[in-house]
């Protein structure tokens, strides 16, 4: 087993290499981060004391956090953070997975990555913001965005010359670019320790939230695609997980947006058809000769605001009801089941109690339910309150039924839940 922290842990890329290796058996997940965020509800070792990358005293508190965990790996979860922790490899008590220095500068940079494959047809036309002699050559509407940035900070699209010395005055740092007007896709690529392409999945992005591909669908890979990746593996010297990204031109053909060696986002779509990029980027790291499996159906992934709860509710036993609870339309609520199981792992006691019309027994080994889930079962008469039943002063309560939970919570003071406020009571860290 290895220790592996992600840092910093709540971007979407280090939430991502948290659903990729949490269930490693041969990794210990820890997540970093200088805020509190999204992270601390997902990893559970997890700490917000690390101050940001340009702090003067971060690398010696990494270190410090290093030493004391027994960190080997760190997981750069950001484009910026990737190219401090690799620019200062040599100062950081643990390896970095990363690709070496001069692939990770030149990929920061468009006008450099543009410049370095100016060579090839799949380079966009583009100037640098301060070529203003150029401007009048320029086929309108264009595209101006960051020459260093993420997630579409900063693009813009521009119809006129008047509009585009506007928006560039005083400004450097910015990339002009032909408009691509065509479909966008997202390419996914894994280069092993020598030197080897061994994954490359295209995706497209269907739709696009703040930079971020929110929908998309692994397509076939066609000889075009297949051969701009075979370029860029075989004149950057990457390692491990990379992505670059396309956009169709006017005539449909594939031009470069930009190339990333690290992990995206959006790379969970392959993790679920067997290429778990994070996880091969770990072993490789390690010198591993891997082998990758991939399954072979359609996919298609939907992201959406996902809500996690904390809360300082502590509680040693449940006591759960039955009908329309923990079986609802005569099916097993299996949100609940996680929880249930949830529970069991952490040690809790479960009590159902029930005023099912038939036999208890009966109805759980229909559903395929064990009685051995349950410390005990309570089967009750439709006059009797549970309130009654519960013994157990520090635990909650699940019902779907307004009046025994008002009953219960006025009676006892305990904590009452319906089926829709179990997820507060899912704990996702592991």
């Amino acid at each position: 087993m290895v220790n592996v922290a992600v840092f910093p842990a709540g971007t979407e890329i280090g939430l991502e290499i948290n659903r990729a290796l949490k269930y490693s058996t041969h990794i210990k997940l820890f997540g970093l981060s200088s805020i509190p965020d999204h992270s601390r509800c997902v990893y559970k070792n997890y700490s917000d004391e690390i101050p940001y990358y340009s702090d003067k005293s971060f690398i010696q508190k990494l270190n410090k956090f290093i030493e004391e965990n027994r960190i080997d790996y760190i997981y750069p979860a950001h484009d910026d953070v990737q190219l401090f922790l690799t620019e200062n490899a040599n100062l950081i008590k643990a390896e970095i997975i990363t690709s070496e220095l001069d692939t990770v500068r030149l990929c920061r940079s468009k006008i450099k990555t543009y410049k370095y494959f100016s060579e090839f047809r799949f380079i966009p036309q583009f100037y640098n913001s301060n070529e203003i002699d150029k401007l009048g050559s320029i086929d309108f509407p264009i595209f101006i965005k960051p020459d260093i940035g993420q997630g579409s900070k900063g693009a813009i699209k521009l119809n006129s010359l008047e509009e585009l010395k506007y928006a560039i005055q005083g400004n450097e740092k910015l990339v002009i670019c032909e408009y691509l007007p065509g479909e966008e896709y997202t390419v996914d690529c894994f280069t092993d320790f020598k030197g080897k392409l061994r994954v490359c999945n295209i995706r497209n992005r269907i739709r696009i939230k703040s930079g971020i591909s929110v929908n998309s669908k692994i397509l076939k890979l066609d000889d075009e695609v297949s051969e701009i990746a075979t370029i860029i593996n075989d004149k950057l010297r990457l390692r491990g997980a990379w992505f670059f990204q396309l956009k169709k031109d006017k005539n449909g053909k594939y031009k470069l947006m930009e190339i990333a060696p690290r992990v995206s986002g959006t790379m969970g779509l392959s993790r679920n058809t067997g290429t778990n990029y994070p996880l091969l980027s770990i072993f490789d790291k390690m010198g591993t000769e891997i082998k990758i499996i991939k399954n072979s159906y359609d996919i298609e992934v939907d992201r959406a605001l996902f809500s996690r709860f904390i809360t300082n509710l502590n509680y040693d036993s449940i006591y759960l009801d039955l009908d329309d609870t923990l079986i609802i339309d005569n099916k097993v609520n299996n949100y609940l089941m996680m929880f249930v199981y949830q529970s069991l792992n952490q040690g809790k006691k479960i009590y159902l109690l029930t005023k099912h019309e038939n036999d208890v027994y009966n109805t759980l080994e229909k559903y395929r339910i064990s009685k051995n889930i349950f410390d005990k079962i309570f089967h009750l008469s439709k006059e009797e309150h549970k309130s009654n039943y519960i013994e157990d002063s520090n635990s909650i309560f699940i019902d779907d039924s307004f009046s025994e939970r008002y009953d219960v919570s006025t009676k006892t003071k305990i904590a009452v839940f319906d089926s829709s406020e179990i997820e507060s009571l899912i704990d996702w860290r592991l």
